[in-house]
């Protein structure tokens, strides 16, 4: 049994008293059907209406396929009594209203200044998006369309609701006729500017949606996807980026018509700190490979390099750099290590040096209590847990154990 949808003539009314028709039980959730409803089921790109029924909380409201009834579904399984009084949640409503309002002048707007179809449209929460049949929409274009839209809320212009039939609409300059085979059509007119059947709810007059703002564009395919907000949402968005902009402003020291700049020059400054403090860190390693040559222990004609760092004191990067300063040395093995909160081993080789890294590595991981790693004769590496220094010198001093029993 289908349910009077009272809403798609008056969005305004929150309270309201009805029967219940019919309880449903589906997969332990509980369900009712009334006679009569003003809660909205998600449909047409709009999330459902929630609020109470006999102040038992409305979850979620849908419409049953078969017969097109409107589930209420809710939290409870023992409500017995027939005539229920029902409460629309106000706030989520209203502000429903504004979103789907504004998208009908958005929509319009977008086909007025750029040619461009609105071929799909989300509500949801967070979010407020329409997506156009068109990626060729210049900055311009797009800032025209909001010009255009707010123009037509500030003239605060009435929002008309009529029921015609499939014939009558066929003769009337719908943005869009719906793919309806017979019945009627319910259509949202917006007084001289935008003709379009919807099911959603809607404010009465275009100033109640007070304010459209674009946030967002991404071109996806062939579509331009539009995200904006309205009303109570665009306010809060203002809040926030007005907050962060008060704040960078102070942070730097500056009005905020110059954050922009000085954000850049700031980023620009810290990409050449970075490129002349890695200039200076290569430099470091190339001395520390220096040093460590010159206290490495020798094997015939081979030098093994054995050290451990820590992450305070290195990096995996790093390591790779001092590993490759060290084998452009002559006959050199590298045994290196990094204790932390992720133990690391690297070991690597000269091309003429003995040795085979890969047999050194899982055995050395073992200490560690991984097995995670591999390479080659020249190279290896692999990480484990974290893990103390200790530990990880232990793990170097069973590799290079292993290595001088190669190299002997």
């Amino acid at each position: 049994m289908t349910s009077k949808r009272l809403y798609y003539q008056n969005a305004y009314t929150t309270h309201f008293e009805a029967t219940i028709v019919e309880r449903v039980r589906q997969e332990g959730k509980t369900a009712v059907i009334l006679d009569q409803t003003y809660f909205y089921p998600t449909s047409g790109g709009q999330p459902y209406d929630t609020g109470t029924i006999n102040n038992l909380p409305v979850y979620d409201v849908s419409i049953r396929e078969k017969d097109e009834a409107v589930l209420h579904w809710l939290d409870t399984n023992e409500l017995w009594q027939d005539n229920i009084t029902g409460q629309i949640n106000w706030p989520r409503r209203f502000d429903h209203m504004q979103q789907h309002t504004g998208q009908h002048i958005l929509s319009q707007s977008f086909i007025q200044i750029a040619q461009a179809d609105t071929v799909g449209f989300h509500l949801s929460e967070n979010s407020v998006t329409i997506d156009l049949h068109t990626s060729q929409i210049s900055p311009t274009q797009v800032e025209e369309a909001e010009h255009l839209a707010n123009q037509i809320i500030w003239q605060n212009r009435p929002v008309h609701i009529r029921s015609v039939t499939l014939e009558q609409a066929k003769k009337l300059a719908l943005r869009k006729l719906p793919p309806v085979r017979g019945g009627h059509l319910r259509l949202i007119e917006i007084e001289q500017f935008d003709l379009n059947a919807c099911g959603g709810t809607h404010v009465s007059h275009t100033g109640a949606v007070g304010l459209i703002k674009i946030v967002k564009l991404e071109r996806q395919n062939n579509q331009l996807r539009v995200e904006f907000c309205c009303g109570k949402r665009a306010l809060a968005d203002y809040r926030l980026k007005n907050s962060l902009v008060n704040q960078l402003a102070a942070e730097l020291t500056t009005g905020m018509g110059e954050v922009v700049e000085s954000v850049t020059r700031l980023r620009e400054e810290a990409k050449e700190s970075r490129r002349k403090l890695k200039k200076q860190q290569e430099q470091l390693l190339y001395f520390e490979a220096a040093e460590l040559l010159k206290n490495s222990k020798k094997v015939g004609d081979t030098a093994v390099v054995s050290r451990v760092f820590t992450t305070e004191e290195s990096d995996p990067a790093q390591l790779r750099i001092l590993a490759n300063h060290l084998t452009q040395n002559g006959r050199v093995v590298a045994l290196l290590g990094l204790a932390g909160e992720k133990s690391q081993l690297l070991f690597c080789r000269s091309q003429d040096a003995p040795g085979e890294m890969n047999q050194l590595i899982k055995p050395a991981l073992q200490v560690l209590g991984s097995a995670a790693g591999g390479g080659t004769a020249v190279m290896a590496q692999g990480g484990g847990p974290s893990t103390d220094r200790e530990r990880v010198q232990q793990a170097v001093e069973k590799a290079e154990r292993l290595l001088l029993g190669q190299l002997r």
